[in-house]
């Protein structure tokens, strides 16, 4: 399964440890706060609601990051926006630890949100166009698996400190820890170098580092992009809200509906984590495998069977738990697919804009699939309400991806665009 790290060479792999570096440190960070949301709210005595719009703030501030700093990239460089985006979401991870109040608290979430959302996109257009064509897929997918370290390391730190320190010292404590991924900007500084496709971009896409951050945001949506922008957004869309939709609320109906206490256990958030890490491992070996088209269109179907089944199958309190895994597994496969497919849809000019804008758009969208499953369960089981809203996301997944070219293979550097989509881009001959 990895043979292929053997192959690539050593600026490739310090590449590649860099991004699953900082893509694990993210969700560390990230993590922290659903484990820590109990602590915080006895301590300010704040409602479920004011913990749960530090969650929707800190996801909006994520994507409109993600998308400055994809513009960024465009004009900075990857590993200059890649630097200044870790240390933003270090230090504003570190300040949380000594908020005195709700408010304060808010704003630094939020502030750390925007560091989050662009490291990611700063780090997936890094990644795609440093690793070679034959591997992109294998190596996006892997990185993508960072998340769940990161998450099983939170999980770890948070039984760690709440065993050792009382709620109201251990939680500032797991914050203050967070300043940890800055010392990731000395890894990079020395071992990362910056890609060399400039030299490659045809003269359109050299005009546009001239130009300012609105022609950036122009370009994505010019005649000969337009569609193939808004069909990626459209992609995001559904994957990000099939997997809010599921997520936010699949302990709640495990919870009230299904009355399994065995899943409020240390091991149902192992077999989630573990699953979403094997998910990202499978999908990135089929992308180069099968191609982007065929692994998302396998993984999207199989959400929606699983789905299902897991919502409406009579199944036992040991079965659920254990469903669990193919339920996370599936639905790690279609986020893991998506950093190498929005890098080959865009020349090397505007990449880091349309990777960014795609991927973020629809993680700001997804935000109301949550809200609409709270919506349909006043009139309908809580289930059912989830199994509907959940199904909708991934067919928009299904429907989307399908109008989308094949581009397993693709040369990053050439910037000459297929403007019929119908057609599948040529992949680029091997050397």
């Amino acid at each position: 399964m990895f043979k292929w790290f053997s192959e690539i060479s050593g600026n490739e792999r310090r590449t590649f440890w860099a991004c699953f570096g900082g893509w694990a440190l993210d969700s560390l960070d990230v993590q922290m706060f659903s484990l820590v949301i109990p602590a915080i709210i006895a301590e300010w005595s704040i409602s479920r609601t004011q913990a749960g719009l530090v969650s929707g703030a800190t996801l909006v501030a994520s994507a409109l990051g993600g998308w400055i700093a994809g513009m960024l990239s465009d004009r900075l460089g990857r590993v200059r926006t890649l630097q200044w985006t870790v240390a933003f979401f270090a230090v504003f991870t570190f300040l949380c630890a000594f908020t005195q109040n709700y408010p304060q608290f808010l704003v630094l979430k939020t502030l750390q949100g925007f560091g989050f959302g662009g490291e990611w996109a700063a780090g997936a257009v890094l990644m795609a166009e440093t690793i070679r064509n034959e591997h992109r897929g294998k190596a996006m997918g892997t990185v993508q698996s960072a998340w769940a370290v990161g998450w099983g390391a939170a999980v770890l730190l948070y039984l760690l400190m709440f065993s050792l320190l009382p709620g109201q010292t251990a939680w500032r404590v797991m914050f203050g820890i967070g300043i940890v991924p800055a010392l990731l900007i000395l890894y990079v500084r020395r071992g990362v170098q910056e890609p060399t496709l400039s030299a490659h971009m045809t003269r359109a896409a050299r005009a546009r580092h001239d130009e300012p951050a609105s022609g950036l945001i122009v370009g994505i949506f010019a005649p000969n992009m337009r569609r193939m922008t808004l069909i990626g957004a459209l992609l995001g869309v559904g994957a990000h809200g099939g997997y809010y939709a599921l997520m936010t609320w699949l302990p709640t109906f495990l919870k009230t509906e299904r009355h399994l206490s065995v899943l409020s256990t240390g091991g149902y958030l192992a077999v989630v984590i573990t699953a979403f890490f094997c998910g990202c491992l499978v999908s990135a070996q089929l992308l180069d495998r099968i191609g982007r088209r065929k692994t998302i269109l396998t993984f999207a179907i199989c959400c929606v069977i699983t789905v299902i089944a897991y919502l409406f199958l009579p199944l036992g309190n040991t079965a659920m738990l254990f469903f669990g895994f193919p339920l996370g597994f599936f639905a790690a496969g279609i986020p893991a697919s998506m950093g190498a497919l929005f890098n080959e849809l865009y020349p090397g000019g505007m990449r880091g804009t349309g990777v960014g804008f795609c991927y973020n758009f629809g993680r700001v969208v997804s935000a109301g699939f949550p809200v609409l499953v709270g919506h349909m369960s006043a009139n309908m089981s809580l289930g059912t309400a989830i199994g509907i809203d959940a199904a909708l996301a991934y067919a928009i997944v299904v429907l989307s991806v399908l109008m989308l070219p094949e581009t397993r293979g693709r040369a990053l550097g050439e910037a000459a665009l297929d403007t019929d989509l119908r057609r599948p881009l040529s992949p680029a001959p091997r050397h």
